[in-house]
């Protein structure tokens, strides 16, 4: 098994990428999906020893790059409940991140539906799909074998998930910044996990790193159509955006990061301690501008900042220093 990830996009090939087409680098983009993809039950060997999961392991304790795992309550607990708990958010956060990828899947076939003959996006469009059909595969399977009985997004979310993907055939524009306000922040913590360099339970290790290596390019995807089609939009749909951008993001960041009320109730977290993780804490506060550093650079690039919009990031807690390139460390941005 590999575990070569996709190099993350630098400040000189960011520089450099103008001088390909629009459709030069959506080419580029479906044959890195042809020579480089992954199989959710040929490239993870489910039934390896090393891979099976004991809910006594320690290793499911929550790392310091989780805002929960790092919290004092958290740390104060006795060690076979940190397990306990550290074993079902994992478990639960999956599954989120799940659901949220069969919202993008129905959008995007609803994105490709509506494409003419000839369409740059349609070979793309379909790559990725598939792609995220293994990668919800892999997540539906981690679940099962977790032993966790968790229901993922909230209530609200889980509810309204059948109409979302309509948002790409009505406003494609608006559901490729959804698209980002559920990768970003997810790519984000992994990222994180996986440069902390902590040991970890090799299966939960595997599934991030094909996550994260095929996610580079959906992340890129969603970053090119955005900046492709921003010059097109009429003055009134752009006013509109930047307000219901930053709106969107702050949602579907809390909607993966934050624990559900079910979740939070079978993980006993108290309601003193939710209102500091997510996210009135100074560190919580600091944690959610940075998760947003490539979004935020990404919204100036396309006309999607202006006072008015810049003051609904700050509302929100999201707003902050933009990254100089994508997938920027937060502490280099810092």
């Amino acid at each position: 098994m590999t575990s070569t990830l996709e190099p993350t996009e630098t400040a000189a090939e960011r520089h450099e990428a103008p001088f390909q087409t629009y459709e030069e680098r959506l080419r580029t983009l479906s044959e890195a999906s042809v020579d480089q993809h992954f199989d959710a039950f040929l490239d993870i060997d489910w039934d390896h020893p090393d891979f099976a999961i004991d809910p006594t392991d320690e290793r499911w304790v929550l790392p310091a790059t989780d805002v929960l795992g790092r919290h004092a309550w958290y740390r104060g607990l006795p060690k076979d409940e940190q397990i306990r708990i550290g074993l079902y958010r994992q478990a639960n956060i999956t599954k989120v991140g799940l659901q949220f990828e069969q919202v993008l899947i129905a959008g995007l076939m609803n994105y490709a539906f509506g494409l003419p003959n000839g369409s740059p996006e349609f070979r793309y469009s379909t790559h990725e799909a598939t792609e995220e059909c293994h990668h919800t595969q892999m997540f539906q399977e981690f679940v099962n074998r977790s032993g966790q009985d968790v229901r993922g997004g909230s209530v609200f979310f889980r509810g309204i998930s059948p109409f979302l993907p309509l948002a790409a055939r009505i406003a494609p524009f608006g559901f490729f910044y959804g698209v980002l306000a559920g990768e970003e922040p997810i790519d984000h913590v992994q990222k994180s996990v996986l440069r902390a360099g902590r040991e970890m339970h090799p299966l939960l290790e595997r599934i991030m790193q094909i996550h994260v290596a095929e996610e580079a390019r959906h992340i890129g995807f969603a970053h090119q159509y955005l900046e492709h089609k921003a010059p097109r939009l009429s003055r009134a749909e752009r006013a509109v955006l930047s307000i219901v951008v930053p709106v969107v993001m702050k949602w579907l960041c809390n909607e993966i990061i934050v624990p559900s009320k079910k979740a939070q109730q079978d993980m006993g977290i108290p309601d003193s301690v939710m209102k500091e993780l997510y996210w009135s804490g100074e560190e919580a506060q600091k944690f959610l501008r940075d998760l947003f550093g490539d979004v935020r650079m990404l919204a100036e690039d396309t006309g999607m900042m202006n006072p008015v919009s810049r003051r609904v990031w700050r509302a929100l807690g999201i707003a902050g220093r933009s990254s100089r390139f994508r997938s920027q460390p937060a502490s280099a941005a810092a």
